[in-house]
């Protein structure tokens, strides 16, 4: 049933995906207003596709704050990265810079606003990566980062990216930590049935020493290993 369910999955969401992809392209020249509307549809429709076809249920535990403050989030598979757009309200989202060469896709996702991370860019691309994150906080929109850096294997905890803590010290803002546990059913080829829980850990204050800023993150992201 597992096989049939992903078979179905496959072609349905990903070719729906695609047209917005187009839409997402179309909707530019008309405002940020009309690209969030096609990209919250696109979260709305995984999320229908995840349940619906699927039948993976998600749960949350915790309430996300209605503020801009940075999420910091474990990162399993490609599903909560699709679903940023559904759990949070027009989010700006720290994402590699190789991912805005993608076309159509990347124009899009530099007009949505997400952020561009260059690992390699030195001091230069660290400043208006942090200036970019800074106006998007002051539009009142949530920021987003996969401190890990990559998606991680449920089970592994490895140590968050050495940029982590610098972001969190320049930005100034305070830190929320969400667990996912999404691996186990999402990234495989052949999705299975079950819940997904997302566990929204305590509000972690801005202008913490580096040591201890990454412990608590570190240890609330794992909170579902």
């Amino acid at each position: 049933m597992s096989i049939l369910r992903s078979l179905l999955f496959y072609p349905v969401f990903y070719g729906f995906s695609a047209l917005l992809v187009v839409a997402s392209v179309l909707a530019v020249p008309f405002g940020r207003k009309w690209l969030r509307h096609v990209v919250a549809t696109w979260g709305r429709w995984h999320h229908w596709c995840v349940t619906r076809i699927l039948g993976i249920r998600i749960v949350q535990e915790g309430e996300i704050p209605d503020e801009p403050v940075l999420f910091a989030i474990k990162h399993e598979s490609y599903f909560e990265a699709i679903d940023m757009s559904r759990l949070f309200s027009f989010p700006s989202v720290f994402a590699k810079r190789e991912l805005f060469r993608i076309p159509g896709w990347g124009y899009s996702a530099k007009v949505y606003g997400l952020i561009p991370v260059a690992r390699d860019g030195g001091a230069k691309a660290l400043r208006q990566m942090i200036g970019t994150a800074k106006k998007r906080a002051e539009e009142g929109r949530p920021l987003v980062i996969f401190p890990e850096g990559t998606r991680v294997a449920h089970g592994e905890l490895p140590s968050l990216q050495s940029g982590f803590a610098g972001i969190y010290k320049l930005l100034g803002l305070p830190v929320v930590p969400i667990a996912v546990n999404s691996g186990p059913l999402y990234h495989r080829l052949w999705k299975r049935p079950g819940t997904i829980t997302y566990k929204v850990g305590e509000m972690i204050p801005a202008g913490l020493p580096r040591a201890e800023v990454e412990e608590r993150v570190h240890k609330a992201i794992n909170a579902l290993n």
